[in-house]
Protein backbone atom coordinates (compact mmCIF):
# COMPACT_ATOMS: atom_id res chain seq x y z
CA UNK A 1 0.00 0.00 0.00
CA UNK A 2 1.42 3.31 -0.82
CA UNK A 3 0.63 6.85 0.94
CA UNK A 4 1.95 10.00 0.10
CA UNK A 5 3.93 12.16 2.78
CA UNK A 6 3.66 16.30 3.02
CA UNK A 7 5.68 17.94 0.62
CA UNK A 8 7.84 18.90 4.28
CA UNK A 9 7.94 15.33 5.32
CA UNK A 10 11.56 15.50 6.99
CA UNK A 11 10.34 14.86 10.55
CA UNK A 12 7.99 12.41 11.51
CA UNK A 13 4.47 12.20 10.03
CA UNK A 14 0.89 10.52 10.77
CA UNK A 15 -0.72 8.70 7.61
CA UNK A 16 -3.77 6.58 7.53
CA UNK A 17 -3.41 2.94 7.27
CA UNK A 18 -5.22 1.69 4.00
CA UNK A 19 -6.54 -1.48 5.11
CA UNK A 20 -8.39 -0.09 8.46
CA UNK A 21 -8.08 3.55 8.30
CA UNK A 22 -5.76 3.83 12.19
CA UNK A 23 -3.89 6.79 12.41
CA UNK A 24 -0.23 5.25 12.13
CA UNK A 25 3.03 7.64 12.89
CA UNK A 26 5.83 7.20 10.51
CA UNK A 27 9.24 7.93 11.63
CA UNK A 28 11.55 10.30 9.54
CA UNK A 29 14.03 8.03 8.35
CA UNK A 30 11.33 4.75 7.68
CA UNK A 31 10.13 4.39 3.95
CA UNK A 32 7.72 1.49 5.34
CA UNK A 33 6.00 1.24 8.18
CA UNK A 34 3.83 -1.52 10.05
CA UNK A 35 0.35 -0.81 11.48
CA UNK A 36 -0.22 -1.70 15.03
CA UNK A 37 -3.94 -2.65 14.41
CA UNK A 38 -3.96 -5.19 11.58
CA UNK A 39 0.07 -5.94 10.70
CA UNK A 40 -0.26 -4.37 6.81
CA UNK A 41 2.67 -2.21 5.65
CA UNK A 42 2.70 0.82 4.19
CA UNK A 43 4.89 2.22 1.98
CA UNK A 44 5.50 5.89 2.63
CA UNK A 45 6.61 7.90 -0.33
CA UNK A 46 8.40 11.12 0.25
CA UNK A 47 9.44 13.42 -2.24
CA UNK A 48 12.86 12.55 -3.00
CA UNK A 49 15.94 14.86 -1.79
CA UNK A 50 19.51 15.21 -2.74
CA UNK A 51 19.79 13.61 0.27
CA UNK A 52 16.89 11.38 0.82
CA UNK A 53 16.84 10.01 -3.16
CA UNK A 54 14.71 7.58 -4.41
CA UNK A 55 16.50 4.21 -4.36
CA UNK A 56 17.72 2.81 -7.83
CA UNK A 57 18.18 -0.90 -7.17
CA UNK A 58 17.30 -3.28 -4.40
CA UNK A 59 18.53 -6.99 -3.27
CA UNK A 60 15.64 -9.27 -2.47
CA UNK A 61 15.82 -11.73 0.99
CA UNK A 62 17.51 -14.61 0.40
CA UNK A 63 17.47 -16.00 3.91
CA UNK A 64 13.96 -16.24 5.48
CA UNK A 65 13.43 -15.92 9.54
CA UNK A 66 13.99 -19.09 10.44
CA UNK A 67 17.34 -19.80 8.46
CA UNK A 68 18.63 -16.18 10.46
CA UNK A 69 17.34 -17.71 13.05
CA UNK A 70 19.01 -20.87 13.48
CA UNK A 71 22.36 -19.47 11.83
CA UNK A 72 22.19 -16.70 14.86
CA UNK A 73 21.94 -19.91 17.31
CA UNK A 74 24.23 -21.81 15.62
CA UNK A 75 26.91 -18.55 16.00
CA UNK A 76 26.42 -17.78 19.51
CA UNK A 77 27.23 -21.73 20.43
CA UNK A 78 30.58 -21.44 18.53
CA UNK A 79 31.38 -17.63 19.61
CA UNK A 80 34.36 -18.64 20.53
CA UNK A 81 36.15 -20.41 24.08
CA UNK A 82 36.30 -17.02 25.76
CA UNK A 83 32.81 -15.91 25.16
CA UNK A 84 30.72 -15.99 28.65
CA UNK A 85 28.58 -19.09 28.88
CA UNK A 86 25.52 -16.83 29.71
CA UNK A 87 25.99 -15.18 26.38
CA UNK A 88 26.90 -18.45 24.13
CA UNK A 89 23.51 -19.97 25.44
CA UNK A 90 21.48 -17.18 25.19
CA UNK A 91 18.01 -17.08 22.98
CA UNK A 92 18.18 -14.22 20.12
CA UNK A 93 15.16 -12.72 19.48
CA UNK A 94 14.28 -11.66 16.24
CA UNK A 95 14.08 -7.47 15.78
CA UNK A 96 13.20 -7.46 12.20
CA UNK A 97 14.18 -7.91 8.71
CA UNK A 98 14.93 -4.98 7.37
CA UNK A 99 15.86 -3.23 4.48
CA UNK A 100 19.56 -1.30 5.13
CA UNK A 101 20.17 2.37 2.78
CA UNK A 102 23.12 2.33 0.67
CA UNK A 103 25.03 3.39 -1.79
CA UNK A 104 26.92 1.57 -4.31
CA UNK A 105 29.71 3.83 -6.14
CA UNK A 106 32.07 3.45 -9.40
CA UNK A 107 34.91 5.99 -10.48
CA UNK A 108 37.92 5.95 -12.92
CA UNK A 109 40.97 5.79 -10.15
CA UNK A 110 44.45 7.74 -12.07
CA UNK A 111 46.81 7.33 -9.58
CA UNK A 112 50.57 8.49 -8.97
CA UNK A 113 52.74 6.18 -7.48
CA UNK A 114 56.21 5.94 -6.22
CA UNK A 115 58.30 2.95 -4.32
CA UNK A 116 61.82 1.23 -3.59
CA UNK A 117 61.81 -2.06 -5.22
CA UNK A 118 63.92 -4.99 -3.97
CA UNK A 119 65.27 -7.42 -5.54
CA UNK A 120 67.16 -10.42 -4.31
CA UNK A 121 70.42 -12.02 -4.81
CA UNK A 122 72.51 -14.71 -3.50
CA UNK A 123 76.16 -14.70 -2.29
CA UNK A 124 78.72 -16.84 -0.40
CA UNK A 125 80.54 -15.61 2.29
CA UNK A 126 83.13 -16.87 4.60
CA UNK A 127 83.07 -16.85 8.62
CA UNK A 128 84.95 -18.28 11.19
CA UNK A 129 82.90 -20.45 14.38
CA UNK A 130 83.92 -22.94 17.23
CA UNK A 131 83.67 -26.66 16.75
CA UNK A 132 82.68 -28.93 18.94
CA UNK A 133 86.07 -29.46 20.02
CA UNK A 134 87.26 -26.04 21.04
CA UNK A 135 88.88 -25.85 17.66
CA UNK A 136 88.33 -22.52 15.60
CA UNK A 137 87.23 -23.78 11.79
CA UNK A 138 86.63 -21.25 8.76
CA UNK A 139 83.26 -22.35 6.43
CA UNK A 140 80.97 -20.62 4.45
CA UNK A 141 77.49 -20.26 4.03
CA UNK A 142 74.90 -18.62 1.36
CA UNK A 143 72.98 -15.48 2.20
CA UNK A 144 70.18 -13.36 0.33
CA UNK A 145 70.43 -9.85 0.24
CA UNK A 146 68.70 -7.24 -1.32
CA UNK A 147 69.35 -4.66 -4.22
CA UNK A 148 67.09 -1.62 -3.89
CA UNK A 149 66.31 0.15 -6.93
CA UNK A 150 63.39 3.02 -6.95
CA UNK A 151 60.72 3.41 -8.75
CA UNK A 152 57.88 5.91 -10.15
CA UNK A 153 55.09 5.32 -12.46
CA UNK A 154 51.53 5.58 -12.93
CA UNK A 155 48.36 3.60 -12.23
CA UNK A 156 44.68 3.38 -13.83
CA UNK A 157 41.95 1.19 -13.16
CA UNK A 158 38.02 1.03 -12.78
CA UNK A 159 36.76 1.21 -9.63
CA UNK A 160 33.48 -1.03 -9.25
CA UNK A 161 30.94 -1.94 -6.62
CA UNK A 162 32.19 -0.30 -3.71
CA UNK A 163 29.25 -0.66 -0.84
CA UNK A 164 29.13 2.20 1.96
CA UNK A 165 26.30 2.52 4.25
CA UNK A 166 23.61 5.42 4.32
CA UNK A 167 21.94 4.40 7.47
CA UNK A 168 23.13 5.78 11.01
CA UNK A 169 21.81 2.81 12.52
CA UNK A 170 24.29 0.68 10.52
CA UNK A 171 27.72 1.74 10.72
CA UNK A 172 30.54 0.76 7.67
CA UNK A 173 32.85 -1.32 10.04
CA UNK A 174 29.40 -3.46 10.66
CA UNK A 175 28.15 -3.12 7.20
CA UNK A 176 31.40 -3.95 5.41
CA UNK A 177 31.95 -7.11 8.06
CA UNK A 178 29.05 -8.90 6.41
CA UNK A 179 30.03 -8.23 3.32
CA UNK A 180 30.01 -8.88 0.10
CA UNK A 181 26.57 -8.51 -1.14
CA UNK A 182 26.19 -10.19 -4.42
CA UNK A 183 25.11 -7.20 -6.81
CA UNK A 184 24.48 -9.45 -9.54
CA UNK A 185 21.33 -10.05 -8.21
CA UNK A 186 20.07 -6.38 -7.94
CA UNK A 187 17.13 -5.12 -9.51
CA UNK A 188 15.42 -2.12 -10.55
CA UNK A 189 14.10 -0.70 -7.14
CA UNK A 190 10.07 -0.75 -7.27
CA UNK A 191 6.77 -0.75 -4.46
CA UNK A 192 6.29 -3.90 -4.46
CA UNK A 193 10.23 -5.50 -3.81
CA UNK A 194 9.89 -4.18 -0.38
CA UNK A 195 5.98 -4.60 0.03
CA UNK A 196 5.59 -6.36 3.64
CA UNK A 197 9.11 -5.91 4.86
CA UNK A 198 10.33 -2.82 7.23
CA UNK A 199 12.76 -0.15 4.83
CA UNK A 200 14.56 2.65 5.73
CA UNK A 201 15.64 5.91 4.09
CA UNK A 202 19.10 7.53 3.85
CA UNK A 203 19.61 8.96 7.23
CA UNK A 204 23.43 10.03 6.26
CA UNK A 205 24.15 13.25 3.76
CA UNK A 206 24.92 12.13 0.53
CA UNK A 207 28.45 13.82 0.41
CA UNK A 208 29.06 11.74 4.10
CA UNK A 209 28.69 8.74 1.82
CA UNK A 210 31.12 10.28 -1.23
CA UNK A 211 33.77 10.93 1.50
CA UNK A 212 33.44 7.20 2.83
CA UNK A 213 33.24 5.89 -0.98
CA UNK A 214 36.38 7.93 -1.78
CA UNK A 215 38.43 6.46 1.54
CA UNK A 216 37.30 2.92 0.69
CA UNK A 217 38.27 3.55 -2.88
CA UNK A 218 41.38 4.83 -2.02
CA UNK A 219 42.52 2.14 -0.02
CA UNK A 220 41.37 -0.60 -2.69
CA UNK A 221 43.88 1.12 -4.96
CA UNK A 222 46.48 0.65 -2.34
CA UNK A 223 45.74 -2.69 -2.22
CA UNK A 224 46.00 -3.14 -5.77
CA UNK A 225 49.27 -1.12 -6.26
CA UNK A 226 50.78 -3.49 -3.35
CA UNK A 227 49.82 -6.61 -5.67
CA UNK A 228 50.81 -4.64 -8.57
CA UNK A 229 54.47 -3.79 -7.11
CA UNK A 230 57.16 -5.47 -9.34
CA UNK A 231 60.33 -7.34 -8.02
CA UNK A 232 60.50 -9.96 -4.80
CA UNK A 233 59.35 -7.21 -2.49
CA UNK A 234 59.04 -3.11 -2.08
CA UNK A 235 58.85 -0.45 0.04
CA UNK A 236 57.87 2.90 1.19
CA UNK A 237 54.73 2.85 -1.55
CA UNK A 238 53.74 6.06 -1.74
CA UNK A 239 50.61 6.84 -4.04
CA UNK A 240 48.18 9.95 -4.79
CA UNK A 241 44.90 9.23 -6.76
CA UNK A 242 42.31 11.13 -8.20
CA UNK A 243 38.93 9.54 -8.92
CA UNK A 244 36.39 10.85 -12.19
CA UNK A 245 33.60 10.06 -13.97
CA UNK A 246 32.05 8.98 -10.40
CA UNK A 247 28.44 7.47 -10.09
CA UNK A 248 26.81 7.08 -6.96
CA UNK A 249 23.62 5.13 -6.93
CA UNK A 250 20.81 4.45 -3.74
CA UNK A 251 20.51 0.62 -3.35
CA UNK A 252 18.08 -1.23 -0.60
CA UNK A 253 20.19 -4.15 1.19
CA UNK A 254 18.29 -7.05 3.14
CA UNK A 255 19.51 -7.14 6.52
CA UNK A 256 18.08 -9.43 9.60
CA UNK A 257 18.98 -7.62 13.08
CA UNK A 258 18.80 -9.09 17.08
CA UNK A 259 18.83 -8.60 19.64
CA UNK A 260 21.10 -11.23 22.78
CA UNK A 261 20.13 -10.42 26.04
CA UNK A 262 22.70 -12.53 28.44
CA UNK A 263 22.62 -10.52 31.54
CA UNK A 264 19.93 -8.27 33.08
CA UNK A 265 22.47 -5.66 34.34
CA UNK A 266 23.68 -5.31 30.90
CA UNK A 267 22.38 -3.80 27.08
CA UNK A 268 21.28 -6.84 25.22
CA UNK A 269 24.02 -7.64 21.92
CA UNK A 270 23.20 -6.16 18.43
CA UNK A 271 23.91 -9.05 16.12
CA UNK A 272 23.65 -8.02 12.19
CA UNK A 273 22.98 -11.10 9.34
CA UNK A 274 23.46 -10.36 5.04
CA UNK A 275 20.04 -11.36 4.49
CA UNK A 276 21.17 -12.45 0.93
CA UNK A 277 24.57 -14.59 1.94
CA UNK A 278 23.43 -15.52 6.11
CA UNK A 279 26.96 -13.94 7.07
CA UNK A 280 26.79 -12.35 10.73
CA UNK A 281 28.68 -9.93 12.74
CA UNK A 282 28.31 -8.89 16.67
CA UNK A 283 30.35 -8.23 19.79
CA UNK A 284 31.25 -10.92 21.39
CA UNK A 285 31.28 -10.08 25.51
CA UNK A 286 34.25 -11.60 26.78
CA UNK A 287 34.11 -13.80 30.18
CA UNK A 288 37.22 -12.61 32.49
CA UNK A 289 37.31 -15.46 34.47
CA UNK A 290 37.52 -17.44 31.56
CA UNK A 291 40.44 -15.48 30.04
CA UNK A 292 41.89 -15.28 33.80
CA UNK A 293 42.48 -19.38 34.11
CA UNK A 294 44.02 -19.44 30.65
CA UNK A 295 46.53 -16.88 32.11
CA UNK A 296 46.58 -18.49 35.03
CA UNK A 297 46.85 -22.20 33.39
CA UNK A 298 49.85 -20.35 30.55
CA UNK A 299 51.57 -19.09 33.62
CA UNK A 300 51.73 -22.86 35.31
CA UNK A 301 53.24 -24.40 31.88
CA UNK A 302 55.99 -21.73 31.89
CA UNK A 303 56.62 -22.45 35.33
CA UNK A 304 56.62 -26.29 35.27
CA UNK A 305 58.96 -26.20 31.92
CA UNK A 306 61.50 -23.93 33.43
CA UNK A 307 61.73 -26.14 36.96
CA UNK A 308 61.86 -29.03 34.39
CA UNK A 309 65.01 -27.16 32.52
CA UNK A 310 66.52 -26.17 36.07
CA UNK A 311 66.55 -29.97 37.91
CA UNK A 312 68.65 -31.32 34.35
CA UNK A 313 71.46 -28.13 35.10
Amino acid sequence: MLADAPQSADEQLEISCQSCGATVLVAANMRTVQCPYCASTSIVERPPTADRPDPTFVLGFVVDRDRAKNSVRRWLRNSGVFARSDFKEAAPEVLQGVYVPAYLYGAVAHTNYTADIGENYTETETYTTTDAKGNTVVRTRTVTRTEWRPLRGNHACYILDVVVTASNGVSNDKLEAIEPYDLRALNRYSHTAIAGWMAEDPSRTQEECFQLAHQESVQKVGRMLDEFMPGDSHRDLRYHTDLSNEVIDLVLLPLWTFAVKYDESKPPVRILLNGQSGKITGNVPISAKKVTAAVLVGLGIILAIILFVAAFQ
